[in-house]
C-alpha cells in the first residue's frame, strides 16, 4: 500500500512541504494541515463518531463528524467533500468556517500538531449513515446540551480538536455564521463557552492553541 503523504506547513498555514502522514503523528509531530467537519441537521444536533479503536491516535473517543487531512491538490472544503462518503458512505456539500492551530501529546503514542480548518454542513435528520470499518466504531445525535452535559463528567473521552473548532464557532467568517445561524444557534453563547474551554484545558493548556488570524 503506497504511503499517504501531509502537508507540512509553516504557523501561518503556508505549505512548506510535504511528508509520510505517520511521521507527521510521532510524540514529537510536524506541523501539518488538516481539517475537523462537523454535520449538523436542521435541529441544530450535530454528529458524532467514535473512532475506530484500530486508530493510533485516541482510538475508542468521541470526535466531531469526521476528520481527515487535506492532499496536495486540494483545499479544506475539496478535502473534506471528497473524504465524507470514506468515511459516512454519503456526499454532501461543506462550508469553511475558521482553522486554527494546536499541539496535544496522545500518551506517549504520539501527537496531534496541526493547522485545522473547520466545515460545516447541514444534513437530513433521517440521512442514513455508515460506520466505515477501520474509520468509525459508532454513531450518534446530539445536541448542545446534551453534549455539555457529557463533556462535563468525562472531557477526557472526547477528541481536542473538536472541543476546540466548537469552541471558536462564533469567531467564524461572518458569512458562513449568517448563513447557518438557526441550525448553530444553540452552540454559541457564554454557557457553552466556558464548559468547552474547561474540557479543553483537560487535554492541552491554553497557550498550545490559538486561532489563526484570517483578516486578508
Amino acid at each position: 500500500m503506497s504511503e499517504e503523504f501531509v502537508i507540512l506547513v509553516d504557523e501561518n498555514d503556508n505549505p512548506i512541504g510535504l511528508e509520510e502522514k505517520v511521521k507527521c503523528h510521532l510524540p514529537n509531530g510536524k506541523l501539518h494541515r488538516a481539517f475537523t467537519a462537523l454535520l449538523f441537521d436542521e435541529d441544530g444536533r450535530l454528529v458524532l463518531t467514535k473512532r475506530a479503536k484500530e486508530k493510533m491516535l485516541w482510538p475508542g473517543d468521541w470526535d466531531g463528524t469526521f476528520a481527515s487531512h487535506p492532499r496536495e491538490s486540494e483545499g479544506y472544503v475539496s478535502s473534506g467533500e471528497r473524504r465524507m462518503p470514506e468515511e459516512l458512505g454519503i456526499n454532501g456539500k461543506l462550508d469553511y468556517f475558521h482553522k486554527f492551530e494546536y499541539h496535544v501529546p496522545y500518551k506517549e503514542v504520539g501527537s496531534e500538531n496541526e493547522i485545522c480548518g473547520t466545515l460545516v454542513g447541514v444534513i437530513d435528520k433521517d440521512t442514513k449513515l455508515k460506520e466505515i470499518e477501520g474509520e468509525i466504531d459508532e454513531i450518534k445525535w446530539i445536541t448542545a446540551e446534551e453534549l455539555i452535559k457529557e463533556i462535563k463528567k468525562n472531557p477526557e473521552i472526547y477528541c481536542p480538536w473538536m472541543l476546540i473548532a466548537l469552541e471558536l464557532l462564533d469567531k467564524s467568517k461572518k458569512d458562513m455564521l449568517k448563513k447557518h445561524e438557526n441550525v448553530l444557534s444553540t452552540w454559541i453563547n457564554n454557557e457553552i463557552h466556558g464548559d468547552l474551554q474547561e474540557a479543553i484545558k483537560t487535554h492541552l493548556p491554553k497557550e498550545k492553541w490559538r486561532l489563526l488570524d484570517e483578516e486578508n
